[in-house]
């Protein structure tokens, strides 16, 4: 395994922490509330961020949303690509490749996914009758501004609906992902890509959002631990400051070797997909420590910031919400451990 970046992915990474660094800030945040960044989303889509996703892979985007996870950028940037680029470009037609990626890559088309089987957003089963689709998905991340979403059926097929078609209902969630309620009444969609092989492109669509979210949770891992470090070095008590404590450094410490680990299981899930290996292990593997450990990490930091860090209002509440918004989206931890004991058992066993 190599996860030293090519110069295509180092380029992009850099020029996404710009980006975000530059307009993704605590004021920005403040003022757009729960709405999405449309003047970022359309700085990232000028630069060709979304497009750039072809080229560096997936281990590219989980180093690309590592930079939004820092500084919870509020825009679609990770559904987009994974149900959008990622998932068209894999398994799509022709057709469907040509309709589509050109509006994802220049982000006038916002895709997400409705994944409501296992993980990946709320329950409730999709029925499929010839091309209609009926059911609900309790809650579809940024389904407010997609103009495309990825269903998964009971079935494990995959289709392609317009939220315009169906009834969307506006959903809070922990953190200001603009979701929403979908609601399929007998709703046309259009299945992606070939009949025969929908099981192996739902396997695959799952496991690189598991993948790619466990990126993003290292990014809101990273920002929490920074504005700790931050914090604790400049609040003094009793003459010296905080990160003098030996509890506060093992805190710390602690939070830091969690987040190094969420890192390597990602970047390990996704160089393997990238190599064309199988990865389904890899990346619940992934996502059980962006869960357990993304969780342990997002409390530390507000720990760490003392009464504060209680302040609905300040800057390092925000991860807080994200870390814990991710660790339910993945599926929680004892959910997780226990689909990748399943396929470890079924696949020892073939």
């Amino acid at each position: 395994m190599d996860f030293t970046p090519t110069p295509e992915q180092a380029a992009a990474q850099d020029l996404a922490a710009r980006i975000f660094g530059d307009l993704s800030t605590p004021d920005r945040l403040a003022a757009a509330g729960s709405a999405s960044d449309a003047e970022l989303w359309k700085a990232l889509c000028a630069a060709g961020l979304p497009g750039a996703v072809e080229e560096v892979g997936l281990l590219g985007l989980v180093q690309l949303l590592e930079e939004q996870g820092r500084t919870t950028a509020q825009v679609p940037f990770a559904v987009s690509c994974v149900y959008g680029l990622l998932a068209v470009t894999a398994h799509g037609s022709a057709d469907q490749r040509a309709r589509l990626l050109p509006g994802l890559r220049d982000g006038t088309e916002v895709a997400t996914g409705a994944f409501p089987a296992r993980g990946g957003g709320g329950g409730g089963q999709v029925r499929v009758e010839g091309d209609r689709l009926s059911g609900t998905v309790a809650w579809v991340p940024w389904l407010r501004d997609a103009t495309v979403v990825l269903v998964a059926a009971a079935d494990r097929s995959l289709w392609l609906v317009r939220p315009a078609d169906a009834r969307c209902e506006p959903v809070e969630l922990t953190a200001p992902w603009r979701a929403g309620r979908l609601v399929l009444d007998g709703v046309r969609g259009e299945r992606l890509g070939d009949t025969g092989a929908a099981a192996v492109a739902y396997d695959d669509v799952l496991a690189t959002a598991r993948t790619a979210f466990a990126g993003l949770q290292v990014g809101v891992c990273e920002g929490s631990l920074t504005r700790a470090v931050a914090y604790t070095n400049e609040r003094e008590q009793f003459g010296r400051p905080l990160a003098a404590k030996q509890a506060v450094q093992l805190r710390a410490a602690d939070a830091y070797m969690d987040t190094e680990a969420i890192r390597v299981t990602a970047y390990e899930a996704a160089w393997r997909r990238d190599e064309g290996l199988p990865y389904g292990t890899h990346a619940l593997t992934a996502a059980w420590w962006a869960s357990e450990a993304g969780r342990r990490v997002v409390h530390a930091g507000q720990h760490l910031h003392g009464g504060v860090g209680a302040d609905v209002e300040f800057p390092v509440h925000r991860h807080f919400l994200w870390g814990r918004q991710l660790d339910a989206y993945l599926g929680c931890g004892g959910e997780v451990l226990a689909e990748l004991g399943d396929l470890i058992a079924t696949e020892e066993s073939v």
